[in-house]
C-alpha cells in the first residue's frame, strides 16, 4: 500500500508541476492576484521562477514515480 500512496502523491506533484510550466500565471492569480484591484500581472521573473520550480517538481515527481513502481514490483 505505501507504493500506491507514493504513486498518488507523485501524480499530484507532476500535475502541479506541469500546470506551473504551461500556465505559470495561474499560480500568481491563485496566490497574489486576488489581493489587488484592477489590472495587475506577474513579473517576467516571477513567471520564469514558477516555470523553473514546475520543471523541478515534475522531474522530482518522475523520479519518485519510478521509485514507487519499483517498490510495487519488488
Amino acid at each position: 500500500m505505501p507504493g500506491l500512496m507514493l504513486i498518488f502523491m507523485v501524480i499530484v506533484a507532476i500535475a502541479l508541476g506541469l500546470l506551473s510550466i504551461f500556465n505559470p500565471s495561474f499560480a500568481w492569480n491563485f496566490n497574489e492576484g486576488w489581493k489587488v484591484n484592477g489590472d495587475s500581472e506577474p513579473s517576467s521573473t516571477y513567471l520564469s521562477v514558477t516555470k523553473f520550480y514546475g520543471l523541478i517538481s515534475s522531474l522530482f515527481g518522475l523520479l519518485l514515480l519510478i521509485s514507487g513502481i519499483l517498490k510495487l514490483t519488488l
